[in-house]
C-alpha cells in the first residue's frame, strides 16, 4: 500500500522484500478489469508498468475519474476499508505489470509499519499528497473551463496527453471527443485565450 513511497522512505524496502511473497504479480493486456463498480475491493494494486484508470458508469456512459501510472498504488479505498461496494471500476489502459496484495496482508503490513518511527509522518505525507491532488481536481472541475483543464494537463501532466487515448481524456475532462478535437484545434491555432 505504501510501496510507491519507497524512494522517500528507504526503510520500506525491507517490507517490500518481506511481503513480495504475498503479492500476486500480473501481466495483463489493456482493458483488463481489476475491480468492477459495485463489487467490494479486496486487493491493493501497485503499478510497476503501465497505466490504470478509474471510472464509473452513468446511464451507459463511462465517466473517467483518474489515471494512475508507474510506481503508483490504488484501490477503491472506501470499499477496501469499509467493505462497501466500489463506486467505480478499475481498468488497465495499457498493457500492465501489476502487484496485487490481499486485504489481510495489507492490514498485517500496516500493523508492522505502525512500529516504524516515521510511520505517522509517512501516512500524513501520503494522505496530504492524495487529498491535495483530489481537492485541486475538484476545484478545477468547478472553476475552469474544459479548455483550461486541457491546458493544465498539457502543462502539468503531459504524460496523460501522450499515453492516454483521446476518448478517455475527453471523458476525464467532461466533454465529448468532438469537443476535445475542437479544443486541440484551437490550441494548435493559438486562438484560445486563458
Amino acid at each position: 500500500m505504501f510501496f510507491h513511497f519507497r524512494h522517500q522512505f528507504p526503510q520500506l524496502n525491507a517490507y517490500w522484500d518481506k511481503y513480495r511473497e504475498f503479492q500476486q504479480q500480473l501481466e495483463v493486456p489493456a482493458k483488463t478489469i481489476l475491480l468492477e463498480e459495485g463489487k467490494i475491493s479486496q486487493r491493493y494494486i501497485y503499478i510497476e508498468k503501465g497505466c490504470v484508470r478509474t471510472y464509473f458508469n452513468k446511464n451507459g456512459e463511462e465517466k473517467t475519474i483518474q489515471f494512475f501510472f508507474e510506481e503508483e498504488g490504488l484501490s477503491s479505498l472506501d470499499s477496501f476499508v469499509n467493505n462497501v461496494p466500489s463506486q467505480f471500476t478499475i481498468e488497465t489502459v495499457e498493457p500492465a505489470v501489476l502487484y496485487l496484495m490481499d486485504k489481510k496482508h495489507v492490514l498485517q503490513l500496516i500493523e508492522e509499519l505502525s512500529h516504524e518511527p516515521d510511520f505517522i509522518h509517512m501516512m500524513l505525507k501520503m494522505s496530504v499528497k492524495r487529498q491535495t491532488h483530489y481537492a485541486n481536481e475538484f476545484v478545477s472541475f468547478i472553476r475552469d473551463t474544459p479548455e483550461e483543464r486541457y491546458q493544465h494537463l498539457l502543462q502539468d501532466r503531459p504524460h496523460i496527453i501522450q499515453r492516454i487515448p483521446q476518448h478517455y481524456i475527453a471523458s476525464y475532462l467532461g466533454v465529448s471527443t468532438v469537443h476535445l478535437s475542437r479544443i486541440k484545434s484551437k490550441l494548435a491555432k493559438g486562438k484560445t485565450r486563458f
